[in-house]
C-alpha cells in the first residue's frame, strides 16, 4: 500500500473481531512506528499491551467517558501509549531546549501514534487513538517510574467499514505570507 492511500484510507475502529491481536504483528506495527521522528532522535515513546484480565480493569478506567470503555472492552487488545518524562525538548544539563518547555514529548508521542496507526491499517487491523480515560488508568496499567501515559489505542480486525467523515477544505486549512 502507498503512502496517501493509507493516510487517506486509514479509519478510527470502535467495533472489532473477536480474533486475538498476534504478537509478532503486533511488534512488527512496533519496530515501524519506532522509525517515527523524534526530538533530537530522543525516541520517548514506550508502549505497554494490555490483554485479558488486564484490559478488563482498563476498561473500567473509563468513567469519564463510558462509551470508550465498551470500545476497550471489543477490542482484543489496547495498547498504552507512554512517553518518557523530560528528555523530548530538553537539553543534557536538563534545561529546556525551547519556550514549551514539556510538551514536546506530546508532539513526538503524537507522530509515533499516527506511525503505529497507520502501520497497524496496512497490516489490515484497526484502531482508534483515546484519549479520555481516569486518572488511576496509569496505576492500573503499572505506567512505569519516569514515565507518563499519554494515550490509549485499542487495536484488532475491524468489524465495521466506517465511511470518512468530511473534511474541511483546503482553502479552509491552508494559508500563505
Amino acid at each position: 500500500m502507498d503512502a496517501i492511500s493509507c493516510i487517506k484510507g486509514r479509519r478510527s475502529i470502535r467495533k472489532f473481531e473477536d480474533k486475538p491481536v498476534p504478537h509478532e504483528v503486533l511488534e512488527s506495527i512496533i519496530s515501524t512506528a519506532s522509525m517515527a521522528p523524534s526530538w533530537k532522535n530522543s525516541q520517548v515513546t514506550r508502549y505497554i499491551a494490555v490483554e485479558g484480565e488486564a484490559k478488563a480493569k482498563l476498561a473500567g478506567c473509563t468513567t469519564i467517558w463510558p462509551g470508550n470503555g465498551n470500545i476497550i472492552n471489543g477490542a482484543p487488545m489496547v495498547v498504552a501509549l507512554c512517553a518518557v518524562s523530560k528528555r523530548s525538548g530538553y537539553e543534557k544539563d536538563g534545561s529546556f531546549s525551547t519556550s514549551k518547555g514539556d510538551k514536546w514529548e506530546m508532539f513526538d508521542v503524537g507522530i509515533a501514534a499516527e506511525a503505529f496507526c497507520l502501520a497497524a491499517y496496512e497490516a489490515g487491523l484497526g484502531t482508534v487513538i483515546l484519549g479520555l480515560y481516569d486518572d488511576n488508568a496509569p496505576e492500573v496499567l503499572g505506567v512505569p517510574e519516569g514515565q507518563e501515559l499519554i494515550a490509549l489505542i485499542p487495536i484488532g480486525y475491524p468489524a465495521e467499514a466506517p465511511e470518512a467523515p468530511r473534511r474541511k477544505e483546503v482553502s479552509d486549512l491552508l494559508s500563505y505570507r
